[in-house]
């Protein structure tokens, strides 16, 4: 049996019973994680001029490019305010300082996340209180959350891991119930919606106090270097944002608190403005790549495909599996084998980084260290096409047909 062969059964009714790799050849020229080369091939003559006219403009920093694109990405998130800033780091520092807590105050975060969610609590002496989260959508609930509340609670972080939100609503009721405020951290979930139980929909993002996001080139609103963004409804928190992300100033040269330098260049908010037109496209080919795998993958006993919650939308800035019996490590291995890549989102709790030893009370949450054990981040981006997909589903379901027959 050729290749062809497999591949055509992977595009139609996949059977883990049918496939071989022994005539598979490993991929000569190098899939991509996230193919932005492609990417910008698209959509070039757009991005091209749209550099151009700030290169003509010789307007860096600020100016008309980067107001226009604070207003397009208001029109799309249905958010009353938008601070552009440098990165998504920053959006959740200056989040955090708008808020007026002290040294001390205790901020819920998750431990199963990227490390600037908990480093900008701790860069700001404020005490990071790391909590598991939900097996299946990788999320914080409202009920992890009320239980980890202290007199000393002052904030709470929900991200939205992986492109899903997480379940806001219930959120929102715990933080109102104990007088807490909610930052969403939205690196990977821009334009998901969340619907409410009334039939309200709103965007990741926009329903906490705060909502911030990251623009590093491989998000799925993405520009060419670093970017971010805080979103707020409240024009009090607004002001205060805007004036913390400008050394501390309304008026130049008259600054009211101690702020930092946080800005979005116009070059990148040229490229976003751009990008930002095609991100409705964007999403779309990402559930279509996730069907796909999804198919390819619901009948394998030892993979659990992503959980989509029935009140969230998911853009897949990842496709997260977890391998069950201990066996991603081989799987890595089985896939470096045929030149596919993959990510482990995340290899190590946050509390067990040494960098958050001190907030550490030796109680390990078992999810989040489950999840680090189990997780694997298939290739997903807006060119997949088929045939890739063929491939990497083939390579994969084929991983554990071997392990089937190893045990029989």
């Amino acid at each position: 049996m050729d290749i062809s062969g497999t591949l055509k059964r992977c595009s139609n009714n996949l059977n883990v019973n049918e496939l071989t790799t022994k005539n598979i050849q490993p991929k000569t020229s190098p899939i991509q994680m996230v193919d932005l080369k492609s990417q910008y091939q698209k959509i070039k003559p757009e991005i091209d001029e749209a550099i151009s006219h700030v290169l003509n403009s010789t307007q860096f920093i600020g100016g008309p490019v980067v107001n226009e694109f604070k207003t397009a990405l208001e029109r799309q998130l249905k958010v009353k305010h938008v601070i552009p800033c440098a990165n998504g780091t920053d959006a959740l520092q200056i989040a955090l300082m708008a808020l007026g807590l002290k040294p001390g105050d205790e901020v819920i975060v998750p431990a199963f996340t990227y490390v600037a969610t908990a480093e900008v609590i701790a860069l700001l002496q404020l005490k990071p209180v790391m909590v598991d989260v939900d097996p299946d959508t990788f999320n914080v609930t409202a009920e992890i959350i009320e239980a980890a509340i202290t007199p000393e609670t002052k904030a709470v972080v929900p991200v939205h891991l992986f492109g899903q939100s997480a379940d806001m609503e219930p959120i929102m009721e715990v933080a109102n119930k104990h007088g807490i405020y909610v930052v969403e951290d939205n690196a990977q979930a821009i334009n998901a919606d969340y619907t409410f139980k009334n039939g309200e929909t709103h965007k990741a993002g926009t329903i906490g106090h705060i909502g911030t996001t990251s623009f590093f080139p491989s998000k799925n609103l993405g520009c060419y270097g670093d970017g971010g963004a805080i979103f707020c409804n409240d024009d009090d928190l607004y002001s205060k944002i805007k004036m913390i992300a400008n050394h501390g100033q309304v008026k130049k040269y008259y600054h009211e608190t101690i702020g930092c330098n946080s800005r979005l260049d116009a070059m990148q908010a040229a490229i976003l403005n751009v990008k930002l037109k095609h991100l409705d496209r964007y999403c779309v080919a990402r559930q279509k790549t996730a069907d796909y795998y999804d198919q390819a993958f619901k009948e394998i006993p030892e993979l659990i495909i992503p959980t989509r919650q029935n009140n969230s939308t998911h853009v897949f800035h990842q496709y997260t599996l977890k391998v069950e019996n201990g066996k991603r490590d081989e799987l890595g291995v089985h896939l470096k084998k045929y030149n596919i890549p993959f990510g482990i989102y995340y290899p190590l709790p946050l509390y067990r980084q040494n960098a958050f030893a001190k907030y550490y009370d030796g109680k390990p949450l078992l999810v989040t260290e489950e999840l680090c054990k189990s997780v694997i981040s298939l290739p997903i981006h807006t060119e997949m096409d088929e045939t890739l997909q063929s491939y990497i589903t083939a390579v994969l379901t084929d991983f554990f047909n071997e392990q089937s027959v190893q045990a029989i």
